[in-house]
């Protein structure tokens, strides 16, 4: 929409948000995560990689979208039959998973240090090396400074333009989510150090803004690259330090060591990974809780698998929020007759919303004319006007054929919000 030209600001102006906001403490707000939403973006995440990658593994390029990568899978299955190049790459891609999981399950205490992934790897490599398969293998720049666009002083002027001020708002909270949201994911994946949500903020804001200057793309934190470090073993912050270190050592020192790789083993590395996300102890563990965190996990990950991450975690927050307001609702309704001729009790148990409104109304229409109806508000931990309202047009409606209905006044302070003056005929509030 705005063109490359403007990435530079729009980065540099969504990386000094993404710092304020870490400075501000407004990291900790992404912590309010149920596990459910996790677990299922963590499912919905593995799956997308899985669908993506083997695709790549047969040396064939990924659709848009989760759906059309599974649509897409046959015709890419078919493409691969014989012993071609595509064929060929996928062998490749499927002995790296096969040598990865072997390692995890027979690997000797004494090489417990070397990652099966880079083990796999490197057998695809020397495989492909050795029988000089034609396979697609990693492209790396000849000249990485050539590749720098540093921002011009001009192009800051573009910042008063309002649209770019929206995409920079845009980018900014997009990047906070997946970067917080994974932090969140990896934080359950592991018992180590626990994640600082605002010092992870303030530093992509930081990297952002470098970012901008020399322009290149965003930078956010993934979930692929930190759970292929959990999987490796890795129990400190150096690790993801290292991780860029080494990326950086070889794309500068060792190019031709990358340029031997095969696209088809990393794309195999991706799939192992991605099948390692779906973690199907989590969803039975969430059966412990209810159908319902099992549903919000199955939901949230099909939702990003059909759309995208933001959407799906959304979808899982809001099917959080339904059940909060479900739980919340609870109330136990009893219409209970007292020893005195024509009076009645209605006890609530429980907290008195709208979604209670029909039940609370059709208990109502079973009271007597005539009726001193006590309802004691003791046993609530919550009534909202809807309710109250319903209980008070009662009292109004029955009033000309004898009926009253009575409150507790010093208790219904405490149950609404607000100071709440009834002077309605038929209702007393004592």
């Amino acid at each position: 929409e705005h063109g490359m030209a403007m990435l530079g600001p729009i980065l540099l102006l969504a990386g000094a948000l993404q710092l304020l906001a870490g400075r501000l403490k407004l990291g900790c707000w992404f912590r309010v995560t149920a596990p459910a939403v996790v677990y299922g973006m963590l499912a919905g995440i593995g799956v997308l990689i899985v669908l993506s990658q083997v695709h790549v593994m047969f040396d064939s390029g990924p659709k848009p979208s989760g759906l059309d990568n599974l649509v897409a899978f046959p015709q890419t299955l078919m493409g691969a039959m014989g012993m071609g190049s595509a064929m060929q790459a996928g062998l490749l891609g499927l002995g790296t998973i096969a040598v990865m999981w072997l390692w995890e399950k027979r690997r000797p205490q004494a090489l417990r240090f070397v990652p099966g992934a880079l083990l796999g790897v490197g057998i695809a490599t020397v495989v492909s090396l050795v029988m000089s398969l034609q396979v697609k293998r990693v492209e790396v720049p000849a000249n990485l400074a050539e590749a720098i666009d540093w921002l011009r002083p001009a192009d800051l002027l573009n910042l008063a333009d309002p649209a770019i001020l929206i995409a920079a708002i845009a980018v900014a909270f997009i990047a906070s989510a997946e970067t917080l949201l994974s932090a969140a994911a990896v934080d359950r994946m592991h018992d180590g150090q626990r994640s600082d949500f605002d010092k992870e903020l303030s530093a992509q804001g930081v990297g952002n803004m470098l970012c901008g200057l020399v322009g290149a793309l965003p930078m956010t934190g993934v979930i692929v690259r930190s759970s292929a470090n959990v999987q490796a073993g890795a129990k400190t912050r150096l690790s993801a330090m290292f991780h860029g270190l080494w990326l950086l050592a070889f794309v500068l020192l060792l190019s031709s060591v990358l340029q031997s790789i095969p696209v088809a083993s990393l794309a195999g590395v991706l799939v192992y990974t991605g099948v390692k996300l779906v973690n199907v102890q989590a969803l039975k563990g969430l059966g412990r809780y209810g159908r319902m965190p099992m549903f919000i996990y199955g939901a949230t990950a099909g939702a990003i698998v059909l759309t995208d991450l933001l959407t799906g975690v959304l979808i899982g927050f809001g099917l959080t929020l339904v059940k909060l307001a479900l739980n919340a609702s609870r109330l136990k309704i009893n219409l209970v007759d007292l020893p005195a001729e024509g009076e009645m009790e209605l006890r609530l148990n429980g907290s008195a919303t709208f979604l209670k409104v029909p039940a609370l109304t059709q208990t109502l229409e079973t009271v007597p004319p005539g009726t001193t109806l006590h309802v004691p508000l003791g046993n609530l931990t919550y009534i909202d006007h809807s309710c109250l309202e319903l209980l008070e047009e009662w009292g109004r409606a029955n009033a000309a054929q004898g009926s009253r209905l009575l409150l507790e006044q010093r208790l219904l302070k405490r149950r609404v919000e607000g100071r709440i003056r009834t002077s309605i005929g038929g209702t007393a509030l004592h």
